[in-house]
């Protein structure tokens, strides 16, 4: 089955440590099936242009290469876009 091949990327900017990210994790939780999280730590060197971007802004999250938004999930937004892309994807 490749259904994973096909699953939306959700990039999560962060650094450590980011109890701000830790809750928008569990407030993304129950959708975990449905893409792929990818963390980018900002303080690492290859990423220091995410970190001049996003430093003050984390977490700041990505879906499939685009913004998304930042600072806390918003469910309703997320949830549209996920579910665009998974019927793009059908």
């Amino acid at each position: 089955c490749s259904a994973s091949a096909n699953k939306p990327v959700l990039t999560l900017f962060t650094k450590k440590p980011c109890p701000l990210c830790d809750e928008a994790k569990e407030v993304l939780e129950p959708y975990k099936g449905r893409f792929i999280l990818q963390e980018v730590d900002i303080t690492l060197p290859e990423n220091s242009a995410w970190y001049d971007k996003y430093r003050y802004d984390i977490p700041v999250f990505h879906l499939n290469g685009k913004f998304l938004m930042k600072h806390h999930v918003d469910i309703q937004k997320f949830e549209d876009k996920l579910t665009k892309l998974e019927l793009k994807n059908d």
